[in-house]
């Protein structure tokens, strides 16, 4: 028998909490961060998955595979990017970054599909997130609700080739549930919100289906018939409730904790589902969704085991994989991550990998996943990105390279209530094909540790200093750009800095060029929201698709991080305008 250590449950409470805790700080780094026009680096270092034809409209299933709406297999290869269900009610790290910045990176390093979590309390009147910063960032975003960001990350996601699951991750922002409801947050309120969602983007097929509640854990029980804790049978009620208004969707059902004395990761054991399968009215729509951890999160028998690692593929079958091996129904891995600072970590990581079935080879025809997480506020596993919001932990992410897949081609955006209709509908197709292309060789060597020591310290000071507005030059007629360098921050031997881009034409540009010549031996070494290359000192930057038109006297932004000994210094700049 397995047991569950008695360490899990508040290890994991623990996770949650530092995640609680990097929230509440945000609004105090983003006032810093606003104060000092800091914007950080990006190195997007693995080339995107080639676009595919698999992945149109809406999906179903058959059997162990998820099927497209012209029965193509897809695979669900993604990452969970956190934040609507902390006290932010946003997703994290827009303190830092432009969204479309990073969902654009998401996509260059392989990703094809984003798992957001959220709470309940998003949906409560006069909810509103906090902690984004709009100094040359995130602008569409002011004014609007955490529904409306929302809105937002989904239409631009789905318009690059991403798609989304919606994560009823809490039923508030105060911390994880063991059941579905809570005193304060009755199933009521559960199955309504669900179907608000539901409805919200019925016809968007950005959203390719919702995780109905995270981690249910004791008492919740599989199978046992008692409607108050049987997690199965409330599973049912819900998956229902959202395909009577959107058919659609798939429904994904995460596991429990225990199931006939065998316990598990939270979330984690679906040995009941093979007795006791979740059906729901439409057929075809159930994904069945598994999370599982290393030892960074708490220790398990197993990693102890003597046998380590060759008896993994046997818990992993006992727990879910079964359900894929059996050709019941598809298994998605919701959540899966880790510190990898220890060596069990490590080997538990890629034999991890090994058995959820290389892409090549397999395409569709494996499990799915979403890692976590994106965000590196994640306590006891941390993310894909380093602390600075921008820098890719390439060695983290190279783990998954065998098992990324093609993204999915822009999907069609529906009214999602009237919120932001057509808001990214067709601006981005395509843009994260080649978009760092060059520009970030190198980045994550000594990056984090720099940007770190250092970069508080003389933030404030000379912040206004190199900043050179560049020569207006356009392709003729009412067209015409500048654009101003801004050096935001500087340390012994690297820097990071923020160029804006004004139109100072008569017309709407649609595209943009700046290029400089740096007066000494600065080098960029990467770079967000700008195609940025360099040839000895002479530098271009060129507009990606979503922010090459700027309305008459209107600005965009675009940043970099680069090397220097001394100071930067301010080279004259000149912009030219399409």
């Amino acid at each position: 028998m397995v047991t569950y250590p008695d360490a899990r449950s508040p290890l994991k409470s623990l996770r949650r909490l530092r995640v609680v805790l990097a929230a509440a700080v945000a609004a105090a780094l983003l006032a810093l961060l606003s104060i000092a026009g800091q914007t950080h680096a990006t190195a997007a270092t693995t080339a995107a998955a080639p676009a595919a034809d698999a992945g149109a409209g809406y999906w179903h299933t058959s059997g162990r595979q998820i099927l497209d709406a012209d029965n193509q297999p897809v695979r669900i290869a993604g990452i969970n990017w956190f934040g609507f269900e902390t006290s932010n009610d946003v997703v994290h790290g827009l303190w830092s970054r432009d969204y479309k910045s990073m969902i654009d990176q998401m996509k260059t390093l392989g990703y094809n599909t984003i798992r957001l979590p959220y709470s309940d309390d998003i949906f409560k009147p006069g909810t509103m997130p906090n902690s984004i910063n709009f100094y040359n960032m995130n602008t569409d975003l002011q004014g609007l609700n955490s529904l409306q960001v929302m809105d937002k990350i989904v239409n631009y996601a789905g318009s690059i080739g991403l798609r989304v699951i919606l994560d009823r991750h809490r039923p508030d922002a105060g911390g994880q549930s063991a059941l579905w409801y809570t005193s304060t947050v009755p199933e009521t309120t559960w199955i309504t919100n669900l179907k608000a969602l539901a409805t919200r983007y019925q016809g968007n097929t950005a959203v390719v289906g919702i995780d109905l509640h995270n981690e249910p854990h004791d008492p919740a029980c599989w199978g046992c018939g008692d409607t108050t804790v049987d997690w199965r049978l409330a599973a049912e009620r819900a998956g229902n409730a959202v395909l009577g208004v959107n058919p659609s969707l798939l429904i994904f059902v995460e596991g429990i904790q225990t199931f006939n004395g065998v316990s598990g990761w939270w979330g984690g054991n679906l040995m009941g589902a093979g007795q006791y399968p979740v059906q729901l009215n439409v057929a075809n729509r159930v994904v069945y969704s598994a999370h599982d951890y290393a030892t960074s999160v708490a220790q398990q028998t197993w990693f102890t085991d003597p046998s380590f690692p060759a008896n993994m593929s046997a818990i992993w079958d006992k727990y879910w994989g079964y359900l894929f091996k059996q050709n019941i129904a598809p298994v998605w891995v919701g959540e899966f991550g880790t510190t990898l600072q220890s060596t069990v970590d490590q080997t538990w990581l890629k034999t991890l990998v090994d058995y959820l079935r290389p892409t090549s080879g397999n395409g569709g025809d494996s499990f799915s996943w979403t890692f976590w997480s994106w965000n590196p506020d994640s306590g006891d596993t941390g993310g894909i990105l380093k602390d600075d919001w921008q820098t890719v932990d390439t060695v983290k992410d190279g783990y998954l390279s065998s098992i990324k897949a093609p993204g999915f081609g822009g999907s069609s955006g529906g009214t999602n209530g009237g919120t932001s209709s057509g808001t990214s509908a067709g601006t981005s197709t395509g843009t994260s094909a080649g978009t760092s292309a060059g520009t970030s060789s190198g980045t994550s060597a000594g990056t984090s540790t720099g940007t770190s020591t250092g970069t508080s310290a003389g933030t404030s000071t000379g912040t206004s200093t190199g900043t050179t507005t560049g020569t207006t030059g356009g392709t003729g007629g009412n067209h015409g750009c500048s654009a101003a360098l801004h050096v935001d921050n500087q340390w012994d031997a690297g820097f990071t800095a923020t160029v804006t881009v004004t139109n100072t034409g008569t017309a709407a540009t649609s595209g943009w060029k700046v290029a400089w010549t740096w007066p000494g031996n600065q080098q960029e070494t990467s770079g967000w929201s700008a195609t940025i290359t360099q040839t000895g000192a002479s530098v271009s930057a060129v507009n990606l698709a979503y922010n090459g038109a700027i309305a008459p006297a209107a600005s965009t932004s675009f940043g970099f991080q680069g090397t220097s000994t001394g100071t930067v210094g301010a080279p004259a700049l000149t912009c030219t305008a399409s």
